[in-house]
């Protein structure tokens, strides 16, 4: 009776794996590169520079601070009224007070919308940091608002001081033009900053943009019908700490006698901005998308 023969164990083809795999090892040309937050902002940029709601809401952003800038300096300069010493860059005021009704609905629109679509499973699973998500939103945010907001102010403001040097206007001083361009630039990219969080707190576009309204406006409407001797410091509290105020103020011709002055309301929206974004980086870590 013949022992059965096993075959010799042979070497593995040069084309196979190490492991004796019969596919081939392929080693990718690409490097890979660890991911980190200049990516996220990359991607950000791409994503707020695609969608036509950055296009409509800034260019409406644009029209209405340029436009009604310009037409408030051209009516005043074809009147005989004289402006008494007073500062030509306070005009300003007016379009940018409704302009940033359009911040704050483009804030809103960068994160509540993802959320609308679905789409912000698509840019989890490509970045599982959320709060790397979070922030490169509120970088890139922050800096088109600014700069879309600063080269408007500082064009209407050349254009409002050219346009009354006859009409009795005073010449701005060094820090009247840093509060009218900068200052007031800085505030409202933080009132941006304070809606894009509450569309991360809300994830509905039309909550949050109406939460929005209702802190931009709310505040000095019920202030206007507080009568009562009982609420006059509520009232006053509202008045001065209304947005409102607090954009004129940089303009020098606050509504109120007291409250914040100089640079305080760039603090203040500074402190709620971070306040609210703390709260959203809470519960972007908590709550499924």
């Amino acid at each position: 009776m013949s022992t059965p023969q096993h075959p010799m164990p042979q070497a593995a083809p040069e084309w196979q794996g190490a492991s004796g795999s019969p596919y081939p090892t392929y080693t990718s040309p690409i490097p890979v590169v660890r991911t980190n937050l200049v990516h996220a902002i990359a991607s950000e940029w791409t994503k707020i520079k695609s969608v036509r709601s950055t296009i409509w809401t800034l260019g409406v952003f644009v029209l209405l601070v340029v436009g009604i800038g310009l037409l408030t300096a051209g009516v005043v300069a074809s009147s005989s009224s004289d402006l008494a010493g007073e500062s030509p860059l306070s005009l300003g005021f007016f379009g940018l007070l409704l302009g940033s009704m359009c911040v704050i609905t483009l804030g809103v629109l960068t994160t509540a919308t993802e959320y609308g679509t679905g789409m912000i499973r698509t840019t989890m699973t490509a970045c599982p940091s959320r709060g790397r998500v979070l922030a490169a939103k509120a970088i890139v945010f922050f800096l088109v608002a600014f700069v879309v907001t600063l080269v408007s102010s500082t064009l209407v403001a050349l254009a409002q001081v050219t346009m009354l040097e006859g009409n009795g206007a005073a010449n701005p001083t060094g820090e009247e033009w840093l509060k009218a361009t900068v200052g007031v630039s800085l505030y409202i990219a933080l009132l941006g900053l304070l809606s894009l969080a509450v569309g991360s707190v809300i994830r509905h576009s039309a909550g949050a943009i109406t939460i929005m309204i209702g802190v931009l406006l709310a505040p000095l409407v019920m202030a206007l019908f507080m009568f009562s001797d009982s609420l006059r410091r509520v009232q006053e509290a509202l008045f001065e700490y209304s947005i409102p105020n607090q954009m004129s103020i940089f303009y020098a011709n606050s509504l109120s006698d007291s409250g914040p002055s100089g640079w305080d309301p760039l603090w203040i929206a500074l402190g709620v901005a971070a306040a609210v974004f703390a709260g959203a980086f809470a519960l972007l870590e908590r709550r499924d998308v």
